[in-house]
C-alpha cells in the first residue's frame, strides 16, 4: 500500500522517474480496488435483478466511475515517470493508441530495465545509495 500511496502523493508529478516496483504495485492495487468495485457492482445486480428497481445499481456504478476519474491522472504520471526511468520521453505514452500493437509496445516499455545512473530525467532510484545516487559497479573482468 506504501506504494500505492508514494504514487498518489505525486498526484500529478510528471518530472522523475519511477521504478518497476513503483509502476507495478501501483497498478496491483489499482487493480484489486477495481475488483472491489466490480464484486460490489455485481452483487447489487444479482440482488436487484428481479426487483422493480434495477437502476438502483447505476448507483454502485457512480463511485467506480468516480474512483476512475481522480485515479486517470496519477496513473497517467506515474507512466510517464516510468518511460522517463528507462530514458523515453513521456510522449510515448501514445504508442498506446496505435492498433494491435501500440499496447504491447507500452507493456514491453514499462517491463524494462532502469536505465543505469542519471539520465535526462533525473537521477536514477534504482541505483540510490546512502549517500546520494551511486553509479552501479561495473562488471568484472
Amino acid at each position: 500500500m506504501d506504494w500505492y500511496m508514494a504514487v498518489m502523493r505525486k498526484y500529478a508529478d510528471f518530472s522523475g522517474r519511477a521504478r518497476r516496483q513503483e509502476y507495478w504495485m501501483f497498478q496491483l492495487i489499482n487493480m484489486l480496488i477495481g475488483f472491489a468495485f466490480a464484486i460490489v457492482i455485481i452483487a447489487a445486480a444479482v440482488l436487484f435483478q428481479h426487483s422493480q428497481s434495477q437502476g438502483f445499481v447505476v448507483l454502485f456504478m457512480i463511485p467506480l466511475w468516480l474512483y476512475c476519474l481522480a485515479i486517470f491522472i496519477p496513473s497517467l504520471a506515474v507512466t510517464v515517470r516510468r518511460l522517463h526511468d528507462i530514458g523515453k520521453s513521456g510522449w510515448w505514452y501514445f504508442i498506446a493508441f496505435v492498433p494491435f500493437v501500440g499496447g504491447i509496445v507500452l507493456l514491453v516499455f514499462t517491463c524494462m530495465d532502469s536505465e543505469p545512473g542519471p539520465n535526462l530525467y533525473g537521477p536514477s532510484p534504482k541505483y540510490a545509495g546512502s549517500y546520494g545516487y551511486a553509479q552501479p559497479l561495473p562488471p568484472a573482468y
